[in-house]
């Protein structure tokens, strides 16, 4: 079907279809695409270790200070040469399971250091120990029924209880810290618990 012709006169505009105008961009944060925004800068190796300081410092001196029999400041030097380890180490490597190896250089390292204690401490020099010097705790593990049932229990079944519930690891990553098996770390818990729950109704009125 043709288009009637236009009439003599008619202005040249109306006879060339019109083009929509461009709408104008959108104000806010829709004016740039998300390309356009500054790229997230990565977090340097400096900052990384720092987080893991201010993350594990204390779950790990605490944890160190029990393997060292109470001794805070060999802890703290052990837990300290666990984070300038993780310095020098490559990032790659620790991400995914950084907890997992804190403890196990902690744990390794506590290892030494007791074992080079026993060396170089003779056994009348224990013997001359004033009775009034204890054991020092950390400040977040003083006191409390708890704890104290806790401490009653055989040195690898606390290992394993304050591995799980201070250091917050998997069953998987504590077989991993203690050299052992997922499943004897299930025992060693269950046992433990059950334990203080016995323990503890011997305590209730």
């Amino acid at each position: 079907m043709q288009r009637p012709p236009l009439e003599p006169g008619t202005p040249r505009s109306e006879r060339v279809k019109s083009t929509p105008p461009t709408p104008p961009p959108k104000a806010g944060a829709d004016a740039h695409s998300p390309d356009d925004a500054p790229p997230e800068r990565p977090q340097t190796h400096a900052a990384w270790v720092t987080a893991a300081v201010e993350r594990f410092e204390g779950p790990l001196t605490s944890y160190a200070t029990r393997m060292l029999g109470g001794d805070v400041e060999r802890a703290r030097d052990v837990v300290q040469d666990a984070f300038l380890k993780l310095c020098q180490e490559d990032r790659a490597k620790v991400n995914g399971h950084l907890a997992q190896w804190l403890y196990t250089v902690c744990r390794n390292r506590a290892l030494d250091v007791g074992r080079k204690e026993q060396r170089m401490t003779p056994l009348g020099d224990r013997q001359l120990e004033s009775a009034d010097e204890r054991p020092q705790q950390p400040p977040e593990e003083s006191g409390g029924p708890l704890l104290a049932l806790l401490a009653s229990l055989p040195p690898r079944q606390q290992e394993a209880v304050r591995l799980k519930f201070q250091g917050g690891l998997s069953y998987r990553e504590i077989s991993t810290v203690m050299e052992t098996t997922a499943n004897n770390v299930g025992v060693l818990i269950h046992t433990a618990l059950k334990t203080i729950r016995e323990k503890l109704g011997e305590v209730r009125p």
